[in-house]
């Protein structure tokens, strides 16, 4: 039949909660009962179904069912009241996804349904349904967070449209909490992989930076982890739910650098045929990490510097400015200082980036950290690739204390994932290894070789076996020795294995005529 207000609708699909329905799930509404429209046979309010959850509030009955009908036609679940009052004890009651609601009713109206959604139901859009009188009452909702209006009468495909946009726009939110809630477990402090007290320095000192809107300069190694230490900066900030925007300064032709960062109008050069926002607004209240930013253009550095005091871009080509609020990191390889004496980067931008400085070591000075890396590498990559591996070999977990790792942890993770992939029997061996890496014996290593090291656990279980009947001074030589090697020469490290004072190591050292290298 049709209905007075354009609806199509059939009464026989149009079912009441008082049939069947558990208390629990819908609960009576004082004298008045709540009725609850649902499409086919089932009778009962299906919690776990599919499809999204829609509360229709509205004291005209027909048009509160007709609607109900029509969104339950696209798979949503509806629950329908009708007064004010009943919608209002249900959203206190129920969770509900989108609300759709009269403006105008006599006890309770459509704002303050509105307001009431907002304050109880945290992922929840409204619906306004208004007459052509009240179009002005519905815009106002708007500006409270209402998520559309709907004018009178009502058609089934503008209500559904407009249902389904709500609908999307909520999960799309919830996508975007969960993905916050990933990146929160892989870079909040808390999740990240360290055990060398220079990273615990380290990770003390992100904890106090984080909060800030301070700029953060990090140095160290390629390989070292800066852009890991700037999504955990960006990630435990303020910014967090706003854009992070990263950009390799190096990798960019330095003809386009200005664009990527700055953006272009068409026109502005040969391939600009249309306009282009740059990374700085699309960071727009996030934050934008310039990796290897010491490999910047100098005609780029000094736009750069006046961004940055500015807190403003132009566009290339354009005269226009454009204001942004972008936290900026910046990450460098290279030593900073000596390039600025050198004339190769500006001094007035070099210390307008360092307001805060993180440095990382190399992974060859934080040796207590390669272990507890290569199982998290391990356990990744057995992931990726399906296979089930148990752990290390005792000789391979030597081999992974004393290798050089020049490429630093980047190095680690693809050397880890390589013995993944080439293992067979679910545990990691020196069989695994690529035969680049495969350790040598001392007659054949060579010191300035990469990745050839003094062979591990074999010759010194052997080497250990033969200082039984030795003197106290010649087995406290070979300990010393045995240390200083496997750190690749660290004293403060070996110093701190061996539990004695730098002084006294360094003592030693001199005593028994040891290489004192580094």
């Amino acid at each position: 039949m049709e209905g007075s207000h354009g609806f199509e609708y059939s009464l026989g699909s149009c079912l009441t909660v008082l049939f069947g329905a558990p208390e629990s799930v819908v609960p009576q509404l004082g004298n008045a009962p709540v009725i609850v429209y649902h499409q086919g046979m089932n009778d009962k309010l299906d919690t776990n179904a599919p499809g999204a959850r829609v509360l229709v509030v509205d004291n005209d009955v027909d048009l509160a069912r007709a609607m109900t009908e029509s969104l339950e036609r696209i798979g949503l679940r509806c629950t329908t009241a009708t007064s004010g009052s009943e919608g209002a004890k249900l959203i206190s009651e129920l969770d509900f996804e989108v609300v759709v609601t009269d403006l105008v009713m006599p006890d309770v109206d459509g704002m303050a349904i509105l307001k009431l959604a907002k304050e109880k139901l945290a992922d929840c859009e409204v619906i306004m349904v208004t007459g052509h009188a009240t179009v002005s009452g519905a815009v106002d909702a708007m500006r409270e967070g209402a998520h559309n209006f709907i004018e009178k009468p009502v058609t089934p495909k503008r209500l559904q449209t407009v249902a389904q946009k709500a609908v999307d726009s909520v999960r799309l939110r919830r996508q975007n909490q969960e993905l916050l809630s990933r990146l929160d477990e892989t870079f909040g402090f808390d999740n990240l992989i360290f055990a060398s007290d220079s990273m615990k320095a380290v990770v003390d000192r992100l904890r106090r930076i984080a909060p800030t809107e301070s700029g953060v300069l990090i140095t160290g190694e390629t390989g070292t982890g800066k852009d890991v230490i700037a999504q955990a900066i960006h990630q435990n900030s303020p910014r967090k739910k706003k854009p992070f925007v990263a950009i390799n300064t190096g990798a960019v032709a330095e003809h386009l650098v200005e664009s990527e960062l700055f953006g272009h109008v068409k026109g502005a050069f040969t391939d600009a045929i249309n306009d282009r926002q740059g990374k700085f607004e699309y960071a727009d209240g996030g934050t934008l990490f310039l990796d290897e930013i010491g490999d910047m253009p100098m005609a780029t550095q000094i736009k750069l510097l006046r961004v940055l005091e500015e807190r403003e871009i132009t566009r290339v080509g354009d005269n226009r400015s454009i204001p942004v609020n972008v936290r900026v990191l910046a990450a460098t390889n290279k030593n900073l200082e000596q390039d600025v004496d050198a004339g190769r980067f500006r001094a007035d931008l070099y210390y307008r980036l360092k307001v805060v400085t993180v440095h990382l070591e190399p992974l060859s000075k934080r040796r207590d950290d390669i272990l507890p890396l290569a199982d998290f590498f391990r356990k990744q990559a057995a992931k990726k690739n399906s296979k089930t591996v148990r752990g290390f070999s005792p000789a391979l977990r030597q081999w992974l204390l004393n290798f050089h790792w020049r490429g630093n942890v980047r190095q680690l993770k693809n050397v880890v994932e390589s013995l993944v992939v080439l293992d067979v029997d679910g545990l990691l061996d020196l069989d695994d290894l690529s035969p680049d890496l495969l350790p040598v014996s001392p007659a054949g290593a060579s010191e300035s070789a990469p990745g050839k090291v003094v062979p591990a656990m074999a010759n010194a279980e052997s080497s250990a076996q033969s200082m039984i009947g030795k003197s106290m001074k010649e087995i406290e030589r070979w300990a010393i020795e045995q240390t200083l090697e496997m750190t690749n020469h660290n004293r403060n490290e070996t110093a701190q294995i061996l539990d004695i004072s730098l002084r006294n190591l360094y003592r030693k050292i001199k005593e028994f005529g040891l290489r004192h290298d580094n």
